[in-house]
């Protein structure tokens, strides 16, 4: 079941970078997990950010972050809404419905007619 992440929102800081000093560089991404099997798709509510600067191609972990760093993605948390979590059907799954509602009439069919 391959489970994979997707860039929900993505917001450009104007903050320092800790590693090349560019302050028009860093990219804050909010991404979102979705799994997705034969049958279904379903978006979590699960959530991963991840905070990189375009400039150095760098990804600057927690540790790295300066005070203002924390302070302006505390604050993007706060306002990020992501979508919401739901599962959506797929068309093997409506097979399999369909042919499990087909078997269930049939059977009730031969149970309660056939015996007459």
């Amino acid at each position: 079941m391959p489970e994979k992440f997707i860039d929900s929102k993505e917001v450009i800081l104007k903050n320092n970078c800790p590693q090349c000093y560019s302050t028009d560089g860093l990219r804050l991404i909010f991404k979102q997990k979705i799994v997705e099997t034969n049958f279904h798709k379903s978006i979590t509510s699960e959530i991963n950010q991840e905070l990189a600067c375009k400039k150095c191609n760098c990804i600057i972990y927690p540790v790295q972050w300066t005070d203002d760093i924390e302070r302006v993605v505390a604050y993007q948390n706060k306002v990020f809404t992501p979508k919401k979590a739901s599962t959506y059907l797929k068309k093997m799954s409506w097979i399999v419905i369909g042919i499990a509602i087909a078997i269930t009439a049939l059977s009730h069919f031969l149970v309660y007619y056939t015996n007459l």
